[in-house]
């Protein structure tokens, strides 16, 4: 969870927009390539993750490298729009590890989700797994990613803060 009043001047976003781009950068290069000594580098990295703007750090894998897999974008939609029934839907996605995002949007479905199973058949018994895990009605648009053109590689900080 991030503090509501924490101050990032210039030198945390360099810090914060390499460190997206290279996890695994050494505390020692990292403070050459902000211009700061390693003990203040330091400092202030442990900052960022002690106020939570740093949640963790992770591999970016090639998924298809290691085994075949699909890609779907659904939407759902809930018949009935209760606060108790969002909460059900949050809940009951989070059980399932092929769902890899899910938010909540505004507009004409209630949900976006991006999963990755193995093979269809898997992404088929999960929708129904969960379209029969609610009381209220689901409806499940799914749209199979056929090509990825732009993968995540980090927010644009100098362009947002």
């Amino acid at each position: 969870m991030v503090k509501d009043s924490v101050k990032i001047d210039r030198l945390d976003l360099k810090i914060l927009m390499t460190l997206q781009q290279q996890g695994r950068i050494t505390n020692q290069n990292l403070a050459e390539k902000v211009n700061l000594s390693p003990s203040s580098c330091l400092h202030r990295v442990r900052r960022l993750e002690e106020v939570g703007i740093i949640s963790s750090y992770q591999a970016n894998l090639r998924l298809a490298s290691l085994c075949r897999s699909i890609t779907c974008i659904a939407t759902v939609t809930l018949s009935n729009h209760t606060q108790e029934d969002f909460i059900a839907f949050e809940k009951l996605v989070l059980d399932y590890p092929q769902v890899i995002e899910a938010q909540t949007v505004s507009g004409g479905f209630d949900f976006f989700l991006k999963v990755i199973a193995a093979d269809m058949t898997e992404y088929l018994d999960m929708t129904n797994q969960i379209i029969q895990g609610m009381a209220c009605a689901v409806n499940i648009n799914t749209h199979v990613v056929m090509k990825e053109i732009k993968a995540f590689r980090g927010f644009p900080l100098d362009q947002l803060v």
